[in-house]
């Protein structure tokens, strides 16, 4: 059985709005069914089937390349603009901090948390009207704030960002906010390196 979104309940996946987020918030690039299929953890059957709804529906436009077919949001359509900004503000913390975070160095590892997450992973509640993210490295607080600003101008809501050391985030349970954080739903933005 699908999952229906709990971040956009007007869609019947989660797929669907990471998707449309992605390729919307990236307005000027195309991407591969086989990136997206990785970027989102799906078969390429399964983005590709998408696709087809969204080309058909004037959402996407698809070019094909050979054996590769690329996608990109067809900003000509009236709703363009309008679904834009509705998945900024929904599946729009992953494609925008997935653009912003891994860029700055001694950042080792990201995730979103807080209600965003809890939304995404499919628990009910409110719409989150912030974004909270945790960042695990020794990444210049500077940096990270400057990243924070660009992603709420991007995103037109509050991001948060708290830094925390390598060495704290692997310690057994001693901090109340972390084991706090490791307990509820979270979305891996920089995975770690194993």
């Amino acid at each position: 059985m699908q999952v229906r979104s709990r971040l956009l309940p007007l869609l019947r996946s989660p797929l669907l709005g990471e998707l449309l987020a992605w390729l919307y918030l990236h307005p000027g690039d195309s991407s591969s069914v086989a990136e997206l299929s990785r970027r989102f953890g799906t078969s390429q059957s399964t983005v590709s089937r998408e696709a087809d709804h969204l080309v058909r529906a004037g959402l996407l436009r698809e070019e094909r390349r050979g054996n590769l077919r690329l996608l990109q949001a067809d900003l000509t359509n009236p709703l363009a603009r309008p679904l834009t900004d509705l998945l900024a503000l929904t599946y729009g913390p992953a494609a925008v901090l997935a653009d912003v975070l891994p860029a700055i160095a001694g950042v080792e590892a990201a995730y979103i948390y807080g209600s965003w997450a809890a939304r995404y992973a499919g628990e009910a509640g409110p719409p989150p009207v912030d974004v909270d993210v945790l960042v695990v490295g020794d990444a210049d607080e500077d940096d990270l704030a400057d990243a924070a600003r660009a992603a709420e101008r991007r995103l037109g809501r509050e991001v948060n960002i708290h830094r925390v050391s390598a060495a704290a985030w692997h310690a057994p349970g001693d901090d109340p906010f972390l084991t706090s954080v490791r307990s509820r739903p979270s979305y891996a933005i920089v995975e770690p390196e194993a």
